[in-house]
């Protein structure tokens, strides 16, 4: 990316919760946590850190249910500097067992701040009720119950057994030369683990609905999402699944933002999406509405759902959804950060990297006949999931509802 000041450092690791055993459940994210205590060379947190803070960088972590990151986004001409930073952290660390100790509490205030955002947490709800009892379903972030029983040998275990090279992706993007980059990857890496790190586990399909989750919680506002299968990360009909969730809820002018907010002023908030795992994928609709509103605002949706299974959609609606897919993605890869995070997981989840262009290209192909067909696979009565965070909900009222 030679027309852009920075480069962008990004290490994946293919692990996650979607890994892990109910007894270690949130270990992922608890180690992500321990590679900023400090290192041989930098051996406390603050010392660590400041190496980014005075290059005027910025970097951070992240777990999912299928990979961990760890970037370094920084000036090009610190990239030996941010370069060695991610290097460091994930084969020089020390995890001091008593910086194990104090972080769970971090985690704990962390944990808070999910359930204290009922916007963020209805998503790990759902997700609870979709997947089920298996650990699709567990939260990234473990239990209170789970994390007080972690200690330094059961993360130590886990590094060895996850941390590995042929389970490691490095992305490098931004002005940088990838002479430089192979260069320095065969200097900074070398004492990276070898092995095979432990498998994801097998994953159970959906339970048949409809069904519903509450969450019962006084709070200002109902949460809503509602939502019906998907297709897997690699699927044949991803891009139209992309396609037709876009056109339900992602932008101002689609279907549910105009039926919901701008027709009804139900709520503010209104957006669907195609969420996509590499063995699974769902589409789901979030609604922040009035209380007492979810069973009308639930109808709405179902209601959205049914229209297109009989009519599919229209050709302004099919070309405005594309455009709208292409404009978004050129804005998103304008930086180095995106443009990392988007081959990069890519080649950690599925192994095969498609470009932009590739994918642009099978979004330019939907047709309405291509919507009604996965319209007609997705949007059956027994495929249709809900959860709901609010004071004095009907959970039967809201069955019915999706029906």
């Amino acid at each position: 990316m030679p027309n852009t000041e920075t480069v962008t450092v990004l290490t994946l690791i293919g692990t996650g919760s979607h890994y892990e055993t109910r007894e270690i459940n949130g270990i992922s994210h608890y180690l992500e946590h321990m590679f900023f205590k400090g290192t041989k060379k930098y051996p406390d947190a603050s010392t660590l850190n400041r190496r980014i803070d005075e290059i005027g960088g910025v970097h951070n972590a992240f777990t999912s249910k299928e990979e961990t990151g760890y970037w370094v986004k920084a000036h090009k001409d610190h990239f030996h500097t941010a370069f060695g930073f991610v290097a460091d952290i994930l084969q020089n660390a020390l995890i001091p067992a008593e910086e194990v100790e104090r972080e769970r509490n971090v985690i704990f205030e962390e944990m808070k701040l999910y359930w204290d955002t009922p916007s963020r947490y209805i998503w790990d709800l759902f997700e609870q009720h979709y997947f089920g009892d298996q650990p699709a379903g567990w939260d990234i972030i473990g239990t209170k119950e789970t994390l007080s029983t972690l200690h330094r040998p059961d993360l130590m275990k886990y590094w060895k057994s996850q941390y590995v090279a042929s389970n490691t992706v490095l992305v490098v993007a931004g002005n940088v030369k990838a002479e430089q980059v192979f260069a320095l990857a065969a200097k900074e890496f070398k004492k990276l683990r070898k092995g095979k790190a432990t498998g994801r586990k097998p994953l159970r399909a959906p339970e048949k609905g409809p069904r519903v989750k509450v969450h019962e919680r006084v709070t200002d506002q109902t949460h809503l999402v509602v939502g019906t299968l998907g297709y897997p990360y690699a699927h044949k009909n991803r891009a139209v699944a992309d396609v037709l969730a876009t056109i339900l809820g992602g932008y101002m002018t689609s279907r549910l933002f105009i039926k919901i907010r701008e027709r009804r002023g139900l709520a503010y908030t209104v957006r669907a999406g195609h969420e996509s795992a590499p063995l699974s994928g769902y589409i789901a609709v979030y609604a922040g509405i009035p209380q007492g509103k979810y069973t009308e605002v639930a109808k709405y949706i179902v209601e959205e759902f049914k229209n297109i299974l009989k009519k599919g959609v229209t050709a302004e609606e099919l070309a405005r959804a594309k455009a709208n897919t292409r404009g978004r993605m050129a804005i998103a890869l304008e930086g180095s950060d995106e443009v990392a995070s988007f081959y990069g997981s890519q080649e950690i989840m599925v192994g095969k990297i498609q470009t932009p262009d590739a994918l642009l290209a099978k979004i330019d192909k939907v047709t309405n006949a291509d919507i009604k067909r996965v319209a007609a696979e997705l949007f059956k009565p027994n495929q249709l999931y809900a959860a709901c965070i609010g004071h004095e909900i009907d959970a039967d009222a809201l069955k019915s509802a999706l029906q």
